[in-house]
């Protein structure tokens, strides 16, 4: 009898779920598009209820409102690592903080470099201290919001929230938990519980797990709800770039993904990366893997705002672009439009335009868009390469897949060689081989996403993209002081 498996994810601007067999072939699927809010300059939240539970709810009762079978296990993931702080039975007390595009807690990562030294925090817990950890969002909460600080006796991710709305259980996954610096200790595999104790000593923190353990099952409250069968057994799962990575076989020490996203994101397998102090070094979806993890703040938020910008389609841009020649005729970008994180990790560098004359139209500026986002990556690559190595494989993941120009725009600017895989569902397609793999259901070694294409580096314009490249990395540090000073003004 065929098993079906039902993965859902929570993403920046949508969820996304769908329906498989147990060899991959996505039978259902479905989406539904939310909103982010940003309240303040530089923060970024999520409603939990309105839009993590509402949603998931919706895109369950749509997949299984058919002919199909129910689900045989279930797993979601989400954005991340974020921090939705609750009471003690799980009832959310703000909008959940956002994950490393969320900056406010800027002083408190000050304040905790200071308290435990930026050199310990590296070789604890793999990774330097940035807006992408936990920790410092924990005590912004303490120090900015003391009512909802008082209340405050549990945290969740999204789909550790939603595996609590589903099964009752409070659990966190290990890859996630390696992204709650500094309260994760990344080579004992455990809660560092000295420093989590410093930082939220009210806290009780979850029962730590990997993205596959089968964690509970879905109550009969949570099944009313969703449609759901009641007792389907549910699996722990993760944030959404890792599951998205098992989705295209990104799995063994070597393979790397880049996902072409609202943000830009790389994870390289590996299992022996360094920490370094420009990359985030977490815990895998297996015992005992390490990944090495980039991200960028803006990629495809850069081609949205120009197409509201412009007033034109997606369509017609992509196509000026493509009749640009490589290095846009002199116009070179910054993407730093929200700040950036790896490998520069600076919350006040902004964005730059620069070379334009009255010369240059709509698709220069949307190619030198699509270019500053591959030159981010080349910078990622090299930085990852010091401490991992090169990968092996090259996998492209995500929407912005669906325009080979973009792609190969990266592949020409990088040199590298990128595998495209039959479906990019996302990671929901991951989260549904996880539960499968969790529950039993298939086989771990199976090919379960099959390579469909390659995109290959155009040699004739290398040249041109290394003399861009050279000039890209000069800009920033160039223009660095006149952009903060910006930022601030812009900031009050």
């Amino acid at each position: 009898m065929t098993a079906i498996l039902l993965g859902v994810d929570v993403g920046t601007a949508s969820t996304k779920g769908c329906l498989t067999d147990e060899s991959g072939q996505v039978l259902r699927r479905a989406e539904r598009a939310h909103s982010t809010s940003s309240p303040n300059p530089g923060w970024f939240e999520h409603d939990s209820e309105l839009i993590w539970w509402a949603d998931f709810v919706a895109i369950c009762r749509e997949l299984l409102d058919g002919d199909l079978p129910a689900p045989d296990a279930v797993c979601v993931s989400g954005i991340g690592p974020c921090l939705l702080p609750t009471e003690s039975d799980g009832t959310p007390l703000r909008p959940a903080i956002l994950y490393g595009v969320d900056t406010r807690a800027g002083s408190e990562i000050a304040e905790l470099n200071k308290e435990f030294g930026p050199d310990q925090l590296l070789s604890r817990g793999g990774s330097p201290l940035t807006s992408q950890a936990v920790g410092p969002k924990l005590l912004w909460l303490r120090h900015h919001e003391p009512d909802v600080w008082h209340r405050c006796r549990r945290f969740f991710m999204a789909s550790s929230h939603l595996v609590y709305r589903l099964t009752g259980e409070y659990v966190l996954d290990h890859q996630s938990a390696s992204q709650c610096n500094p309260m994760y200790d990344l080579y004992r595999q455990e809660w560092a519980s000295d420093w989590a104790a410093t930082i939220a000593p009210q806290i009780e923190l979850p029962r730590l797990c990997f993205p596959m353990d089968e964690v509970g099952r879905v109550t009969d409250s949570a099944a009313t709800a969703t449609g759901i069968r009641p007792g389907t057994p549910v699996v722990a799962g993760t944030i959404d770039a890792w599951a998205e990575a098992a989705s295209v076989e990104v799995r063994s020490p070597g393979d790397l993904m880049v996902m072409y996203g609202t943000t830009m994101f790389l994870v390289q397998i590996s299992s022996s990366a360094k920490p370094s102090a420009n990359l985030w070094l977490t815990r895998g979806i297996s015992p005992g893997q390490l990944t090495l993890a980039a991200g960028m703040a803006a990629s495809g938020a850069l081609t949205a705002w120009f197409r509201e910008l412009s007033g034109t389609g997606f369509e017609e841009l992509f196509e000026a672009g493509s009749r640009v020649p490589a290095g846009s005729d002199g116009v070179l970008v910054l993407p730093y439009f929200a700040g950036e994180r790896t490998p520069i990790f600076d919350p006040e560098a902004r964005g730059v335009i620069a070379g334009l004359t009255l010369g240059h139209g709509r698709g220069h500026i949307f190619r030198a868009l699509l270019e500053a986002t591959a030159f981010g990556v080349r910078h990622n690559l090299e930085e990852m390469a010091q401490v991992a190595g090169m990968p092996t494989t090259v996998t492209a993941v995500g929407g912005g897949t669906r325009s080979g120009l973009w792609v190969q725009i990266v592949s020409d600017v990088c040199g590298i060689e990128q595998q495209l895989r039959r479906e990019s569902v996302g990671a929901c397609l991951g989260d549904a081989w996880l539960a499968g793999v969790g529950t039993g259901l298939v086989d771990p070694v199976r090919g379960w996403n099959p390579l469909e294409d390659t995109v290959s580096p155009d040699p004739a314009v290398r040249e041109t993209y290394d003399a861009m490249y050279s000039l890209y990395r000069r800009l920033h540090p160039a223009t660095a002081a006149i952009t903060h000073q910006l930022s601030r003004m812009a900031s009050g």
